[in-house]
């Protein structure tokens, strides 16, 4: 039964990291169409979100059938637990991913920015982020999930620095308003990708600990 078990755990970690994949090559083909203002970047970043939909209902099958067949028990069952939850914020990412693409598609002007400027590097981060998040929960490292939940801390001081320029602009009246606020809105959905990450996070520790900070919950370590 062990075994059985490895294995289906085996393949729910392989779905979760092609849906990470899926979701950090959404934010950067985001972040090229940004950079670049290359539409066809854009819209391939939309396709990519209509997989990352798709991986979030074969995982969650996957769980399903762990749950059903394998009946798992204290950190076993938390580990299923903690997908399930992960794969929510996972969707969302690749959501806030299109939401960004959208807006440069439809933006009346070009929205473009700098590549050395704050949101590409905001973009940057939360690729890593996702990444090592996902990551942390497969290889059980706590240490790792830690890490990603402090960086937060960086992408939010980012996204105020962001804020302050953006708005520092609007006010000096040189720029096209509706292209700051489309750029304010970026920096937005960045910031938010971040957050979504740091629950991502907080539930790999769930699922080492038994404890979820914002959930109240518990469940004995055996």
């Amino acid at each position: 039964m062990r075994s059985n078990f490895d294995k289906e755990l085996e393949m729910l970690n392989a779905q979760l990291t092609a849906m990470s994949s899926a979701v950090e090559n959404s934010i950067e083909y985001a972040t090229q169409a940004l950079v670049f203002g290359n539409m066809e970047k854009a819209e391939s970043a939309i396709v990519f979100d209509s997989e990352v939909d798709d991986l979030e209902k074969d995982i969650e099958k996957q769980c399903v059938k762990i749950l059903l067949l394998q009946q798992p028990v204290a950190k076993d069952l938390r580990q299923v637990s903690a997908a399930l939850k992960m794969i929510t914020d996972m969707e969302r990412i690749g959501d806030q991913a299109r939401d960004i693409c959208e807006l440069l598609i439809n933006a009346d002007r070009e929205v473009k920015i700098n590549p050395e400027g704050i949101i590409a590097q905001m973009a940057v981060a939360t690729v890593n982020m996702v990444h090592s998040a996902v990551q942390s929960f497969v290889s059980n490292d706590m240490q790792a999930a830690c890490k990603v939940i402090e960086f937060d801390d960086i992408i939010d001081n980012m996204y105020s620095s962001a804020k302050k320029e953006i708005i520092n602009r609007i006010k000096e009246e040189k720029e096209d308003v509706d292209f700051l606020v489309d750029l304010l809105s970026i920096a937005k959905y960045f910031e938010r990708i971040g957050d979504h990450t740091t629950n991502i996070a907080e539930w790999v520790i769930f699922s080492i600990t038994g404890v979820h900070k914002n959930e109240n919950m518990m469940y004995t370590v055996k």
